[in-house]
């Protein structure tokens, strides 16, 4: 499988996105230019969930116990001390 290209950073691309939106939801694109902001759209949102995803797995950290390697997945639920 081929290496992703990052085109734009997380912040950009759904900064990109909330604008596409904005533009179908007023009503003023041609039917020819709605088109091509919704396909627009859909390629930020797919590079944004691979961002998301990626993040996800970084957050996901090793943590030293008693002199071994433990992975910990990040839990939302959890309360910061």
């Amino acid at each position: 499988m081929a290496a992703r290209k990052k085109n734009m950073d997380f912040e950009t691309a759904l900064a990109e996105l909330e604008g596409l939106i904005e533009q179908l939801e007023s009503g003023d694109l041609t039917l020819d230019a709605s088109l091509k902001a919704f396909e627009q759209g859909v390629k930020l949102t797919r590079e944004c969930q691979l961002q998301l995803a990626d993040a996800e797995q970084k957050v996901s950290k090793l943590v030293a116990e008693q002199g071994e390697l433990k992975l910990t997945d990040f839990d939302q639920n959890e309360a910061a001390p």
